[in-house]
């Protein structure tokens, strides 16, 4: 699904060419209908993947009787049957979800979103009131664009349709801050003028005679306050809030199917979908075709074959990702620092050649505690700051050559959150982007800071806890959500995280932490779930991650000059060359540079096709 809209008036045919670069995310249905409003021409516009309701009652734009609101729709939302219980409406036209939250907001009004468990990102337009709403949800699985000026408003699923409209250059500022933090927080693009609406927010856009006046709004705030519960207690209760989130997001008229790694995050969300059906699911799976550590075929298979799955592979080669790479670049559209984008390139084909939807174990890491750099949070508030910056000083000078393990020594020693934080999150310093393209980087700190403050972060007591709300809000929403939902769309298949379940994260954050993690453990109450399941050795297996291994095909000293060197364009006139072949240097003499050059890859790809 996908939706697009436009205020001012556009040709016909150029509308129409416009919503067809979306075809790929909604090749099932298409609408566009244009209304006049207060001195405004609206044009709405919708691609439809048709998952729930496959009937023409569930196409979009979708108007109520009375003829006052209408809606474009993409996403799902998984409690919508709850919702329509409860509304006055009682006439309904089919069962889709979209026909459910357009009466839910139509009655309620915009605090409705507040009630959607789901991942959406939506336009209300009241033709009335002369006013639209464009909201996006909580974790930000579906992204939300947007160009606003006093005369003219677009906004998309996708950057495509917005540049078809405009044109746009390339922000210096906004690419500082994508080198220091692997991906641009919301409401930054590589962009000057396009923008994200931020996870959990929405856009109140009024159509005045003269002007578009216009104001961005959280509908989200602090988590739900720390409950007193027995780890026994609370194991029980999130056994059965995970049971119920898998549950919720199996509802489809389509066939669902699992994308499995070898991890737990992805086995126990395979195990409790396929404990719902009676036939065996289809479980997807990308690996490589050298012998890597990276691989998770062969986990993936014991998984698959234990839980009676139908199990579907995929191997990748080094020519199988480079081949692809500025493709799959141009299809994320905002250069990142993750190199499993291309990985999950192939993995959504093999998916989408079987289903239209799948479920997957995304989001776990975050919000219970399994990142590394969440080790170093615990221990900061017990080492005394003199000892921090000598345990800094000594580890840079120990020829230590993992870049992650520095960053966390050095942050160590800051008092200070946010730039602690930053310092951990960091792909290249401050000084190093100096270097790249001869400008300070000054928006990182203010990104992560407005969202520590809204969610009220410094009211938890410890700074481990404070990062992961951070991190389940900004960086897993603009980086692996973002790439995630553009490539599996893409292949017109609808990706969906059940350990995102609103319901289930706010319990898990209701939680104490050390539920969650202490020292050298992470995802405690999970994996103590999950051994209902699973055998002991598959909960408890190396995390390996969802990643490439790029750290190996990088070691091509000639193919990386060749193709960050040795071609000028639009790359040389951001960066200094010299300082690139630096970083290659540095990669080519054992310090791991690989996520710093797939950035640099990526910039590249994007620049050059702007």
């Amino acid at each position: 699904m996908n939706m697009c809209g436009i205020l001012g008036a556009v040709n016909v045919e150029v509308e129409h060419s416009i919503l067809n670069l979306l075809e790929r995310r909604g090749p099932d249905d298409s609408g566009l209908d244009t209304f006049s409003a207060h001195g405004h021409q609206v044009t709405l516009g919708h691609r439809r993947l048709s998952i729930v309701d496959l009937s023409p009652a569930g196409h979009q734009p979708m108007t109520t009787e009375q003829g006052r609101y209408t809606i474009v729709f993409n996403g799902e939302i998984y409690n919508h049957t709850q919702i329509r219980e409860k509304l006055e409406q009682s006439a309904f036209r089919g069962h889709s979800d979209t026909e459910t939250i357009l009466y839910a907001l139509s009655e309620l009004g915009i605090d409705a979103v507040k009630s959607f468990n789901g991942i959406f990102g939506f336009c209300l337009f009241d033709h009335i009131a002369g006013k639209l709403y464009l909201a996006r949800d909580p974790f930000g699985v579906k992204p939300v664009y947007y160009y606003i000026t006093e005369k003219k408003f677009c906004f998309s699923s996708e950057i495509r349709p917005i540049k078809a409209l405009i044109n746009d250059d390339v922000s210096i500022d906004n690419l500082a801050t994508l080198l220091r933090l692997r991906y641009l927080p919301s409401p930054l693009t590589i962009y000057k003028n396009i923008r994200k609406l931020r996870p959990g927010h929405f856009l109140e856009i009024s159509l005045e005679k003269e002007r578009i006046a216009y104001r961005e709004l959280p509908y989200i705030g602090n988590s739900h306050e720390q409950r007193s519960l027995s780890f026994s207690q609370a194991s029980e209760e999130y056994h059965e809030r995970f049971n119920a989130a898998v549950k919720r997001q199996l509802m489809a008229d389509v066939e669902v199917g699992v994308m499995l790694s070898g991890g737990v995050d992805s086995a126990l969300v395979a195990a409790r979908a396929q404990s719902f059906s009676k036939e065996p699911l289809k479980a997807f799976t990308v690996g490589f075709a050298e012998q890597v550590s990276e691989d998770e075929i062969a986990d993936a298979a014991e998984t698959a074959a234990l839980l009676g799955m139908e199990h579907h592979v995929v191997r990748i080669s080094d020519e199988d990702f480079f081949s692809t790479l500025e493709h799959c670049v141009g299809i994320v559209e905002e250069p990142i620092a993750t190199t499993s984008l291309i990985p999950m390139y192939f993995l959504s084909k093999l998916a989408a050649s079987h289903v239209k939807v799948v479920l997957t174990g995304q989001g776990a890491d975050e919000p219970l505690g399994g990142y590394r750099r969440y080790q170093g949070e615990l221990l900061s508030p017990y080492l005394p700051n003199f000892l921090a910056r000598l345990a800094g000083k000594f580890f840079k000078l120990s020829g230590i050559k993992s870049q992650s393990f520095l960053r966390g020594a050095s942050s160590l020693s800051e008092p200070d959150d946010i730039s602690r934080f930053l310092l951990a999150y960091e792909v290249f310093s401050a000084s190093e982007i100096k270097r790249l393209i001869g400008t300070e980087e000054t928006q990182a700190a203010g990104s992560c800071r407005y969202l520590y403050n809204l969610l009220k972060c410094g009211e938890k007591q410890n700074p481990a806890e404070r990062m992961m709300m951070l991190d389940a809000r900004m960086n897993l929403a603009d980086d692996l959500l973002l790439y995630t939902d553009k490539i599996t769309m893409w292949h017109s298949l609808e990706c969906r995280v059940p350990v995102l379940d609103l319901d289930l994260v706010r319990f898990i954050e209701s939680l104490p932490l050390a539920y969650k993690t202490k020292f050298f453990r992470g995802k405690i109450i999970h994996k103590k779930y999950a051994q209902k399941s699973l055998p002991t050795h598959i909960v408890h297996r190396k995390k390996k991650a969802f990643q490439s291994p790029t750290k190996k095909w990088f070691g091509s000293d000639k193919m990386l000059r060749e193709r960050l060197l040795d071609s000028p364009g639009k790359f040389s006139s951001y960066f200094d060359l010299k300082e690139v072949e630096s970083v290659i240097d540095q990669h080519q003499n054992g310090y791991n540079k690989e996520r710093n050059i797939f950035l640099l890859l990526a910039v590249k790809a994007v620049l050059e096709a702007s």
